[in-house]
């Protein structure tokens, strides 16, 4: 006998990597080049220089070091440095003991979750949101409450979220920039948020968690501000990644951060602590522990990622599609041409068209489109996306 979810969950994959799996096996029949693979969140700029030389100059250096345990937490000295580079950027004075470093942002959440979470907890979501949130939340033995989408703007529907918030509310989950969206909540809609959860916290006589996914961070277009969440909100948590500002999703390494300010910080870090343990989510890869906390302050050359939304945007539009400008991340969420947005993105694929259907994130009636591709990739795209139009004319 095995667990009936866990065997669910290892064999029923999401439905990004699903479509990600399929893109690879249509590329091995018809050539990589006549496959338009939307599909998934995989950086296509390269790390900066300053990576590749960091880690080549350790091994050779420290081979007897390198790969050797760090404690628990993370190492000390590349948890110094990340909060050292957190204070130069957003004049803050936190300290290593506030960090944990972990293997990702998933790593981040779940050891958040797990840290967090007491008999009878909800978390509340807002979509369109990241499908995983889900089945971190639920593993954690927790209840994911969702706030339906606000889809002419994907800011945050507050008359929803204010009848949403009970007793039972332990955190509420935000990603700005947003994945699948590209929306960046603005600083009016984070601080609305923050005057909320103070005033139910006061009501309900217990702190409100807002947990900050913030792998997106960096990838923020001209014209939009990415608000430090900790000075809006006292009691933020935030959980980070460097796959997205470094390209380096196969690496693993975010952290999380529990400020002093936090409620109960010592608590909160000691249980994150211990959710890591009991995970196993100790001693994140050492090696990449060292290199990104020397290489924090950089960020590889992401300029490309606006100049494809802004191709993106505006050929869509022209070809009648709906589609909210992106602040930030590299995704666009179209509205689907039919309400069945799984049927329609059935229909895409017959023209080796990979775009997600936006029910798993929530967001019926939409598509998520990943535009972290070359390009040139979406130029010759454009075509199919014009045909996929016509086919509903």
């Amino acid at each position: 006998m095995v667990s009936e979810r866990m065997k669910g969950l290892g064999t029923a994959r999401s439905v990004i990597r699903e479509l990600f799996e399929y893109g690879k096996l249509r590329a091995a029949q018809v050539g990589a080049e006549n496959v338009f693979d939307f599909s998934i969140g995989n950086p296509s700029v390269p790390p900066p220089d300053a990576v590749n030389e960091t880690a080549i100059r350790l091994m050779t250096e420290q081979p007897h070091l390198i790969h050797a345990y760090t404690s628990a937490q993370g190492d000390l000295a590349a948890r110094e440095r990340f909060a050292d580079s957190l204070n130069r950027r957003f004049g803050t004075s936190y300290s290593a003991s506030r960090l944990y470093i972990t293997m990702g942002a998933a790593a981040a959440l779940t050891c958040v979750f797990n840290g967090l979470t007491c008999p009878g907890d909800e978390f509340i979501v807002f979509a369109p949101y990241f499908p995983e949130y889900k089945v971190f939340i639920e593993d954690a033995g927790a209840k994911m409450v969702l706030i339906p989408p606000e889809i002419e703007a994907f800011q945050i529907d507050f008359d929803a979220f204010e009848r949403a918030l009970g007793v039972h509310t332990k955190g509420v989950v935000i990603n700005t920039p947003n994945n699948p969206s590209g929306v960046v909540y603005s600083r009016e809609t984070l601080e609305r948020l923050g005057a909320i959860l103070t005033e139910k916290s006061r009501q309900f006589g217990h702190p409100i968690y807002l947990i900050s996914d913030e792998p997106y961070r960096e990838i923020v277009y001209a014209g939009f501000e990415v608000p430090w969440v900790p000075h809006i909100y006292r009691d933020t948590i935030v959980c980070y990644s460097f796959s997205k500002s470094l390209s380096l999703p196969g690496e693993r390494l975010g952290y999380v951060l529990v400020p002093e300010e936090v409620t109960d910080s010592g608590d909160v870090y000691a249980a994150v602590a211990g959710a890591g343990r009991s995970q196993g989510n100790v001693n994140a890869p050492s090696l990449f522990q060292q290199v990104t906390s020397l290489c924090c302050d950089m960020t590889a050359d992401l300029k490309v990622y606006e100049e494809n939304a802004k191709l993106f945007v505006s050929a869509l539009r022209e070809m009648g599609y709906h589609v909210v400008a992106p602040g930030g991340a590299f995704y666009l969420f179209p509205r689907s041409l039919e309400p069945d947005d799984v049927a329609f993105s059935e229909r895409a694929k017959k023209l080796d068209l990979l775009v997600v259907p936006g029910s798993g994130f929530g967001a019926p009636g939409h598509v998520r489109v990943s535009y972290c591709v070359q390009t040139d990739t979406i130029r010759r795209a454009l075509p199919k996306f014009q045909a996929l139009a016509d086919s509903y004319k």
